[in-house]
């Protein structure tokens, strides 16, 4: 670190989070209410909150930081919430509905759902606009640009008030001519709307994945532009030296403008952080093997690092809109603390996905809330500190909660509280267990072979119950978890993603030269634009991939390289890392059948030097930790035994405990369940292994 301080701000559902650290190693976190209404207002009450704290103000840290990095759900809540900008989309004629028509069939999973209904159209039929064009698959012009019907279409566009345009052509990415001409006729037409270019966005093969990644980005850039500007004008007010970093969802850093331009790569920044800070926990036991869990108020979300890198998604459908630029896979589920429990029409128990949020949130937060949710269980099963959280600033209303989950769900079920209780937290588990084993087990991974590392503020009280049922023996727990997005943050370079089209056979030294000319080009390109953003070229590195399948094959495959020169002979190179991927993903190979690539990309990264590492101090014992013991429920039929609990402020390096217990950290609580064995390590890591089946 350059300067005094590094701030990392994670904007979620429920709570945004706040990590400042300073040159010394002090790391701190602090969290406040978030304000979807207003996505900066809690910003600027988070750092009202860390001056009241330690005294220091908004300017100073401000000022005095070297980076200060924002993850946000603003994004994500306008396409949750269908709230983006009007949008209209010029597209081949013939074309307009590919949007609709998809890929013939409903997302996984739903395929052969008769009542699924079909996806909310980004932009209304009425908004799409095909003009006469055509290039076909070798790049060749068949049709010429109709340049008269893109004025038209412009002009249709402002009589409805548009705010943004996409532009998508079959194979533009093949001859972005005329893709290219259509927007100089837009700008001029329309100089105030956003405007998104398919080819430059997203310059891959596949016309429906190109087209639904330049719409959703067009949706989103008017959104984006505002944060991002307001964001940063409130920054520059208190004397910020360096612009404002944004999270994207590839795992990177980026400039406000890149955001503004980019939007669809913001749209799970916050999550995405969170690889980056298991890697950085689990360095001290050379961990590489890591699923990260993170319950937070509104949504549960899981990623997993395996030998040290983020598994990267392409091509996937989220929030039901096909995205194809790379994203960590983030899976997320409605699962947090505010998960509402209901019975269904079987007369079932269930949590979730609906959401109690920050607003009126739990009904134990005494804000108006009625309805039970998992905060609600937890603490009635005596997991929270009924005095309250966020070290007592969040009250709790035991006699609220009780109510709520006798009148909705006990009552009903003819169960007691504490049953019902337990059946809720039971339920909750079992979703993120099968969440889980949805970026583990059906991606070709054992969990018994990774460690689960904690994040979240609600977190700590099911993730001992999540590693028993997942067969995870080893359980990491920052004391940092609570904010490990915004920590995540703190720790990421700068990253962009540069691709090209490469529809070739793996034969041959022409179709060497031609992908190694590929990612030479590209590579240029990110090393330039770092280099323009005062990166050395010491510290930029590079990530290889190719879409890879075999010829004849509808889906092709990601593959991962190394950074090496491709002549000839490094073509089996490639074939052999395609076989072994496709093994692991499908448990088949075909060594003998030919193998074509689609598409390449290379990731640019520019390092950022890190923090120091947080210390804590030794301990003299848990037994100097101890508060006193609380009932608690541990089983289904309700009965109460009563739990040591510890103050996590207290406790230092070297302490060890057993469970049942629970420790409470300021912004989190840690539910140890018995036969579990707790070391809080001099790094601020619990450290927390099964020693006994129970």
């Amino acid at each position: 670190m350059q300067n005094q301080y590094r701030l990392g701000i994670d904007a979620g559902g429920t709570f945004t989070d706040f990590i400042l650290a300073d040159r010394k190693g002090e790391v701190r976190i602090f969290k406040a209410l978030s304000t979807p209404q207003d996505p900066t207002l809690a910003i600027r009450n988070g750092l009202k909150l860390i001056e009241e704290e330690t005294g220091i103000s908004p300017r100073d840290i401000v000022s005095n930081s070297d980076l200060c990095i924002n993850g946000t759900t603003v994004g994500l809540n306008a396409l949750i919430t269908h709230n983006g900008a009007k949008t209209g989309l010029i597209a081949t004629k013939g074309h307009e509905d590919s949007i609709e028509i998809r890929l013939g069939h409903k997302e996984d999973g739903y395929r052969y759902d008769p009542e699924y209904p079909p996806a909310t159209m980004l932009v209304p039929r009425y908004l799409r606009r095909g003009v006469s064009e055509r290039v076909i698959s070798t790049g060749a012009v068949h049709t010429a640009l109709n340049e008269e019907e893109v004025r038209e279409a412009c002009r249709h566009f402002l009589r409805e008030g548009v705010e943004s345009v996409a532009i998508s052509f079959v194979w533009s990415v093949l001859h972005t001519a005329h893709e290219q001409r259509a927007a100089e006729i837009v700008r001029e037409m329309m100089p105030d709307v956003r405007l998104t270019v398919g080819s430059q966005l997203y310059p891959q093969v596949r016309e429906y994945t190109r087209t639904s990644t330049a719409i959703v980005n067009a949706y989103l850039a008017p959104i984006l532009q505002r944060y991002v500007e307001a964001v940063d004008a409130y920054f520059q007010s208190l004397g910020a030296r360096h612009p404002v970093r944004y999270f994207q969802s590839n795992g990177g850093l980026a400039l406000g403008n890149v955001v503004s331009e980019q939007s669809v790569y913001a749209i799970n920044s916050g999550p995405a952080s969170a690889p980056q800070a298991a890697l950085y926990i689990g360095a001290p036991w050379d961990l590489k093997n890591i699923i990260t869990v993170d319950m937070g108020g509104t949504s549960f979300d899981i990623t997993l690092t395996r030998d040290g890198r983020a598994n990267v998604s392409k091509n996937i459908d989220f929030l039901r809109y096909r995205i194809g630029i790379p994203m960590i896979q983030v899976e997320t589920l409605g699962a947090g603390g505010g998960s509402i429990g209901w019975i269904d029409s079987m007369g079932l128990l269930q949590m979730g996905p609906q959401s109690a949020g920050s607003d009126p949130g739990p009904a134990c937060y005494d804000q108006g809330g009625e309805r039970p949710t998992t905060t609600d269980a937890n603490l009635i099963l005596g997991y929270l500190n009924p005095d309250g959280l966020v070290g007592g600033r969040l009250p709790l209303n035991v006699e609220n909660a009780r109510r709520a989950i006798k009148t909705h769900l006990a009552d009903p079920l003819g169960l007691t509280v504490e049953q019902a209780a337990f059946g809720m937290f039971t339920i909750v588990n079992n979703n993120m267990v099968n969440a889980i084993r949805r970026v583990s087990v059906e991606r070709g991974y054992d969990p018994r072979d990774f460690v689960l590392n904690c994040a979240g503020g609600a977190t700590g009280a099911h993730i001992m119950a999540l590693a028993r049922e997942m067969g995870i023996t080893k359980v990491l727990i920052s004391k940092l978890a609570s904010g490990l997005c915004a920590f995540g943050q703190i720790l990421s370079d700068v990253k962009y993603n540069y691709m090209a089209p490469a529809p070739v056979r793996l034969e041959g030294a022409e179709a060497a030269a031609k992908l190694d000319a590929l990612f030479n080009g590209l590579e240029a390109r990110g090393v330039k634009d770092l280099q323009a953003d005062s990166f050395t070229e010491d510290l930029i590195s590079v990530r290889r991939s190719l879409d890879m399948r075999y010829v004849g094959q509808v889906h092709e495959c990601t593959v991962d390289i190394e950074a090496f020169t491709i002549d000839e002979a490094a073509l089996e190179r490639l074939k052999a890392a395609f076989h072994a991927r496709h093994e692991e993903l499908y448990t088949y190979s075909e060594p003998q059948s030919p193998v074509e690539v689609v598409n390449v990309e290379s990731a640019i990264s520019g390092a950022v030097d890190r923090p120091a590492r947080m210390t804590v101090a030794p301990g003299t014992g848990a037994h100097a930790a101890l508060k006193g013991t609380r009932p608690m429920i541990f089983n289904a039929e309700g009965i109460v035994q009563d739990t040591p609990v510890y103050d996590g402020a207290l406790l230092g390096a070297g302490d060890v405990l057993t469970g049942p217990a629970v420790i409470q950290e300021v912004t989190t609580t840690l539910v140890i369940e018995p036969g579990w064995k707790v070391d809080l390590d001099a790094t601020g890591v619990y450290v927390v292994t099964l020693t006994a089946a129970v």
